[in-house]
């Protein structure tokens, strides 16, 4: 078997509805609408969450809380993801980026506590939890806040 020679399975492909096409097609004239009302209009039916005048579902669900819109996303990376690097090394957001730890720099970057570290690093970084700070200052390395 080519790759020229493949077929999708009978049957798994079907052909578009092409309505108001002349009467011939057997979708013509009201093209499938039917005869009257807001619905068979261009432009016609209701918007979206309408239900038909009574209350709509995000009305009648009870509201909670709020959105902070001045709180800070903070890119994350926990100490044991650190060891990867080599004694001596200057680890910053951008190097964490280039190596694919993190996604992308937020707000800033918060070094997390969670594993151990055996590297003698220079972190910078935004945050530190107390945790992650002592556990890179018992390694020999160094915490700073940029």
């Amino acid at each position: 078997m080519r790759i020229n020679e493949l077929k999708p399975t009978p049957g798994t492909k079907r052909k578009r509805k092409r309505v108001g096409r002349g009467a011939g097609s057997g979708m013509g004239k009201t093209a499938t609408r039917g005869q009257d009302g807001q619905n068979s209009r261009s432009g016609g039916g209701v918007r979206p969450g309408f239900e038909g005048g009574q209350m709509p579902l995000a009305r009648r669900l009870p509201k909670r809380g709020f959105t902070n819109i001045f709180a800070k996303t903070y890119s994350i990376v926990n100490i044991g993801d650190l060891n990867r690097f080599e004694d001596g090394t200057e680890v910053t957001a951008e190097l964490l980026k280039q190596e694919r730890l993190i996604r992308k720099l937020n707000d800033g970057l918060k070094v997390l506590g969670n594993g151990e570290i055996t590297k003698k690093l220079t972190v910078k970084a935004t945050k530190f939890t107390k945790s992650a700070s002592e556990k890179i200052v018992a390694a020999g390395g160094t915490a700073e806040v940029v």
